[in-house]
């Protein structure tokens, strides 16, 4: 449980604003959709795909590094990581087990299977969004486990899309859906109160400092 009265104290180190701005955004955040990379070897796709997360209001993205382990490019994602949590796989199967056991139905996007077109997706379901490595795509491994296929429909002679362009295409619509539902998409209250101290935690330079004051003063 989230210690309410450290809390309370931490903010008054905050700007009005700077608690405004973390009401307006957690107020947005959810863990109803989240988002899986699979072995993505370009830097910069993973980072990007982690900045649409955050623009799109989901908290949590799933790296999947099973033969690529790279740091995330702090450029691209333009400080996405510091706000989003990015819970870090070495191997797929772990992924998957630690998914299905949060009660996600696992999404494979993909332009070769045709269950479901993007806007005929189904956003009441808890879903975990899968994105394949550049050239080869979604391993087997996450083709055989998917509840779910999911394609955004194209009329061009290109056949698929960059796996960052897709993954914002896809949250946009799918995020902006499941706002208009009935759906309980949000955090909860215990949720929005540790993301908030841990946001704190990541703002302020002497937190430890602070915190070490508060408990022995």
């Amino acid at each position: 449980m989230t210690d309410l009265k450290l809390l309370e104290h931490l903010e008054t180190y905050l700007t009005e604003s700077r608690k405004a701005r973390f009401d307006a955004v957690l107020s947005q955040r959810t863990k109803h959709f989240t988002v899986a990379t699979e072995d993505v070897y370009q830097l910069h796709n993973t980072s990007a795909v982690i900045r649409s997360c955050d623009v799109f209001g989901i908290q949590e993205v799933n790296i999947i590094e099973e033969r690529n382990s790279k740091r995330i490019d702090r450029e691209i994602a333009m400080g996405a990581q510091k706000w989003v949590d990015v819970n870090r796989f070495h191997t797929v199967k772990d992924c998957l087990k630690d998914l299905k056991q949060k009660g996600y139905q696992i999404v494979a996007t993909t332009p070769h299977k045709n269950d479901a077109l993007l806007n005929d997706f189904d956003v009441t379901k808890k879903s975990c969004f899968f994105f394949g490595r550049e050239t080869e795509g979604l391993s087997q491994e996450v083709i055989d486990e998917a509840d779910c296929f999911l394609k955004i429909p194209m009329v061009g002679f290109t056949e698929s899309l960059n796996i960052s362009v897709s993954a914002a295409i896809i949250l946009q619509y799918t995020t902006q859906k499941l706002k208009q539902s009935q759906v309980n998409w949000q955090l909860t209250e215990e949720e929005m109160l540790a993301k908030r101290l841990d946001w704190i935690k990541k703002t302020i330079k002497s937190y430890d400092d602070i915190v070490a004051r508060f408990y022995n003063p």
